[in-house]
C-alpha cells in the first residue's frame, strides 16, 4: 500500500465485513487462555483512556462490544471478538484484539508489570497477528510509553498503524500540526506502516478508512 488512503475498493468490502457477525469470543488473562491461532488477528493498543472501546464499538456499529469506562484501566485482559464468518461457517474471517492499556501511573505496580508481560509476550509470539492499532489520543501526541510500544514492535518486527483517537477534541490547526508531528515521528520507526489514520469515534470521521486498513492487513 501506498502512503495514500487505502484501496477504495476496499472500503465497501470492509464495510461489509463489519456490518457482518460480530461477537466477543473470549478473555484471556494470561497466554495459556488464547484462542487457537487459525484466524488472521489485528491487535489494538494504546494508553489507558485513549478510547480504545470507543472506537471497537464505533468500527463494528455495536455501541455494546467493548465497554467503556471513565476509569482508566479497566481492561486488564486479552479481548477477543470474532468479525465475519467463513463459506462454511466454520470460522470467523478475522479476530479484533482488544489489549489492556498501559501507561497508567495509579495502577499497583504488580497489575502494570503483569499487564505489560501480557502485551509484550502476545505481541512479540502471535503468528497470526497481522497488524497492530498504535492508538494515540490527538490532544497529547506521542509519549514515551506509546515510544517504547513502537520501539518493542519494531524489534518484533509486528508492522503497526499509528492511529489518532479522539480529532474531533481539539482545533482543527491543532489537529494538522499534531497529525504531522506524529507522521513525521512514526517515519523515524521500521515498523510503522506509512499511512497514519485520523479517526473519532464520536463524530465517525476516519471509520471507513480505518476498516479497509484492516482488511488489507488480514489480506496481505
Amino acid at each position: 500500500m501506498s502512503e495514500a488512503a487505502p484501496e477504495v475498493d476496499l472500503i465497501e468490502p470492509a464495510r461489509k465485513l463489519f456490518a457482518g457477525p460480530v461477537t466477543f469470543l473470549k478473555s484471556a488473562p494470561d497466554l495459556r487462555f488464547l484462542p487457537d491461532p487459525d484466524v488472521p488477528e489485528v491487535a489494538f493498543a494504546g494508553r489507558s483512556n485513549v478510547g480504545k472501546s470507543s472506537l471497537l464499538n464505533k468500527l463494528t456499529n455495536r455501541n455494546g462490544l467493548a465497554r467503556t469506562s471513565n476509569t482508566p484501566g479497566r481492561t486488564q485482559e486479552l479481548n477477543f471478538f470474532d468479525v465475519g464468518a467463513s463459506e462454511d461457517g466454520a470460522l470467523p474471517v478475522m479476530r479484533l484484539v482488544d489489549m489492556p492499556g498501559y501507561g497508567f501511573a495509579k495502577a499497583p505496580k504488580d497489575v502494570v508489570r503483569k499487564w505489560r508481560h501480557l502485551v509484550n509476550d502476545y505481541l512479540r509470539g502471535r503468528v497470526m497477528l497481522r497488524r497492530a492499532l498504535v492508538l494515540i489520543d490527538s490532544r497529547h501526541g506521542i509519549k514515551d510509553v506509546d515510544r517504547e510500544v513502537m520501539t518493542m514492535l519494531d524489534k518484533a518486527a509486528v508492522t503497526y498503524h499509528v492511529v489518532l483517537t479522539k480529532a474531533d477534541k481539539i482545533k482543527a490547526s491543532e489537529l494538522d500540526a499534531v497529525t504531522e508531528a506524529t507522521a513525521a515521528e512514526a517515519r523515524t520507526h521500521v515498523a510503522a506502516h506509512p499511512k497514519l489514520l485520523v479517526t473519532s469515534a464520536e463524530k465517525d470521521l476516519g471509520m471507513a478508512e480505518l476498516r479497509a486498513a484492516i482488511l488489507e492487513a488480514i489480506q496481505s
